[in-house]
C-alpha cells in the first residue's frame, strides 16, 4: 500500500545542551528542506523548560521516509543521539517493511488510519 507515512518521536533533551541542540535542529531542518522533496512536514516542538522535544515528520511515501532515515544515519545520528534520548515513537500510516526495519530500534507503536480525511 502506498500513501503518506508520518511519525511523532518524543525525546528527552540532555541537560545543559540546549545550544548544541539548537544548532543541530537548524542543520537538520535546513538539510531536510533543501534535499528531501518527499518530506512534507518536518517540525520540532519543545516544552517551555526545554527538557522535552517532539519531532513531527510526514513523508509522501515509504521511499521518502527511507531516504530521510538514510540521510539521518549518514549525517546526523551521532550528534542527535548525544543530545537526545528517544522515549516514544508513534508511526501513522502504512510504512513498508524497509521503513519498519529502519525504525525498529525505536520500538515504535504503529497506528493505521481507521477513518478521516485530509485536504
Amino acid at each position: 500500500m502506498t500513501g503518506s507515512v508520518s511519525w511523532v518521536l518524543e525525546l528527552q533533551v540532555q541537560e545543559g545542551r540546549s545550544d548544541e541542540l539548537r544548532a543541530l535542529m537548524e542543520d537538520m531542518v535546513s538539510n531536510t528542506h533543501s534535499h528531501e522533496p518527499g518530506t512534507l512536514h518536518y517540525e520540532w516542538y519543545m516544552t517551555a523548560d526545554g527538557r522535552q522535544c517532539h519531532l513531527y515528520e510526514r513523508y509522501a511515501d515509504s521511499a521518502a521516509a527511507l531516504a530521510h532515515i538514510h540521510t539521518f544515519g549518514a549525517h546526523f545520528a551521532g550528534r542527535f543521539m548525544s543530545l537526545l534520548t528517544p522515549t516514544r515513537c508513534t508511526v501513522y500510516g502504512s510504512p513498508d517493511a524497509s521503513v519498519q526495519r529502519a525504525l525498529s530500534v525505536l520500538h515504535p507503536t504503529y497506528l493505521g488510519q481507521a477513518a478521516g480525511f485530509h485536504r
